[in-house]
């Protein structure tokens, strides 16, 4: 099948001429949640292109920092790393390939079919914190791991998938004993979002978008401190405790 391309006021989407359905779908989606997000954040990026792949295998070889970020990552959060982001670029599954590769535990579906607002994501909050990649080089990659919790936590919450990760999160604190706080980058998927869930019930959207968008210069616990106001033992209580109900 050739390949086409569809088009939104704010994106443009490269894809297979039997999926146009498909993309105008996901087209639709990240106009709604460009619209979403523009009220927390001061930059959204907009003349972003979409390439919507049919198969995993496409997506790996079009970016190579993606095996890596997967090979990093805890084996329940794996299959959610199913796109990569550049600057005004989104690689990501087709809705039909995200379907074939969800799981079947609740939510697994509903979180990668997510995965386009993910990238999407990434790129509005490199926009507005210059200490977060786009553009990759092997020095920000090496943020990007350092910073995981952050990079990863924040785009899982705005993109609105942390909910849907329950199942995903339950299998991982059965199967790969106590995590780390805030998480460490193999576990920043899956539970990087759960520290931006908090704060937002906390103190709201805006505080958690701050915290995304907050100077990286000190270190991830004095970050933490700052944002929510009080020191970190105290959020690490508070954070173990909701993972602790979600096991219940």
């Amino acid at each position: 099948m050739p390949w086409v391309e569809s088009n939104s006021l704010s994106f443009s989407a490269r894809h297979d001429s039997s999926q146009r359905d498909e993309a105008n779908r996901v087209l639709d989606a990240l106009e709604r949640f460009r619209d979403d997000v523009r009220g927390l954040f001061e930059r959204t990026p907009g003349e972003v292109a979409v390439v919507l792949h049919p198969r995993s295998a496409a997506l790996t070889l079009a970016h190579p920092w993606l095996p890596l970020a997967r090979m990093l990552a805890a084996p329940a959060s794996r299959r959610y790393f199913a796109g990569w982001f550049s600057e005004s670029e989104i690689h990501v599954l087709a809705p039909s390939a995200l379907e074939r590769r969800a799981s079947a535990v609740p939510g697994s579906r509903e979180a990668l079919l997510l995965s386009p607002e993910h990238e999407y994501a990434h790129i509005v909050l490199g926009a507005n914190n210059p200490a977060l990649p786009p553009p990759f080089s092997i020095a920000s990659f090496r943020s990007y791991v350092h910073w995981a919790w952050l990079c990863e936590g924040a785009a899982t919450w705005l993109a609105g998938q942390t909910r849907h990760l329950r199942a995903a999160i339950v299998r991982r604190l059965r199967e790969g004993g106590r995590p780390e706080f805030p998480p460490a980058p193999r576990d920043a998927m899956l539970l990087g979002g759960t520290v931006f869930v908090l704060l937002e019930r906390l103190a709201g959207a805006a505080a958690a978008a701050e915290l995304a968008t907050s100077p990286l210069d000190g270190g991830s616990r004095a970050l933490i401190a700052e944002a929510f106001g009080r020191q970190t033992p105290s959020v690490e209580r508070d954070w173990r405790a909701e993972l602790d109900s979600l096991t219940a």
